[in-house]
């Protein structure tokens, strides 16, 4: 995994060789501002207008001082790579033109390239980088291993990003606006219900509950249930119970095992077709 951290450290050179190392060393060319075009595989769909505005300010101030990464396109045009807020933020400045390097990344490079970038930055919410993650393994039929050696993370670390796409809607929307954590959110994941989910989120909102007190919540709960389910339900073993949460690690998404008696069922819970779709082809793929 440290090779894999290395690369992530080195940035984009590390994605991106080279065929001949001196155009390393290029000075950046500047081309007209309008004929840069918006990566088609960006994971960020949130652009806070506050910090871009603020980014703005200092290129008008001392310009812009780190190039664009860009790649060609039919028409004298260029695709961004990596580098769409400087993008933003210098038209905003009213700037002209802009420095750019280019590189050639195929497509299927695109979104793995602009996903680093962004992490590298930290740029990500935790909702938009679940989102890349699942699109890498989706769309390049990459596997959770795949995904955790490109970007140099750990695969439980990518799993527990990809969980957060189980969450209802409204509350995966409070996770981007920042009202709540990456805590909150996985906290939530202990529910097994969406409206339980909502509902307690909603109580976190109002409340200004820490994560603390929202995992103790969320196990109140969860005694609560389980002191209201049928007498011939068996209580999960530790051995069971470990069972349970690796599969929940490995599908990416909420998974119950009930025992009754020396029976019982395995639940594995979606919340979208889609959804559906990546456990069906997760489960059913050699």
């Amino acid at each position: 995994m440290a090779k894999t951290r290395d690369a992530l450290g080195r940035g984009l050179s590390a994605l991106i060789p080279d065929t001949e190392p001196e155009h390393l060393e290029e000075q950046p060319s500047e081309v007209d501002l309008d004929l840069l075009v918006p990566n088609r595989s960006q994971p960020r769909s949130v652009f806070d207008e506050e910090k871009l505005e603020e980014l703005s300010r200092s290129i008008s101030g001392t310009g812009l001082i780190q190039p664009i990464v860009v790649r060609a396109l039919d028409g004298d045009r260029f695709e961004i790579i990596a580098g769409e807020r400087r993008w933003r933020a210098a038209q905003m400045a009213g700037l002209l033109r802009v420095p750019v390097i280019l590189r050639d990344v195929p497509d299927e490079k695109l979104l793995e390239v602009a996903l680093i970038e962004n992490l590298q930055r930290e740029n990500l919410n935790p909702i938009e980088e679940g989102e890349a993650y699942r699109r890498l393994i989706d769309e390049h039929q990459m596997t959770q291993d795949a995904v955790a050696v490109v970007v140099g993370r750990d695969r439980t670390t990518v799993a527990n990003y990809i969980r957060l796409l189980a969450l209802p809607r409204e509350v995966q929307g409070e996770v981007v606006a920042g009202a709540l954590s990456m805590g909150h959110a996985r906290a939530l994941l202990g529910l097994t219900e969406a409206l339980e989910q909502k509902r307690v989120a909603q109580q976190v909102l109002d409340r200004g509950l820490s994560v603390r007190d929202t995992e103790e919540l969320v196990k109140r709960l969860g005694r609560s249930t389980e002191a209201q389910t049928k007498p011939s339900r068996v209580e999960l073993d530790v051995h069971t119970k470990e069972a349970q949460d690796r599969l929940k690690v490995a599908l990416g998404t909420r998974v119950r095992i009930v025992r009754q008696g020396k029976k019982g069922r395995l639940e594995i819970l979606f919340n979208s077709e889609n959804e559906l779709q990546r456990l069906f082809e997760l489960l059913t793929t050699k």
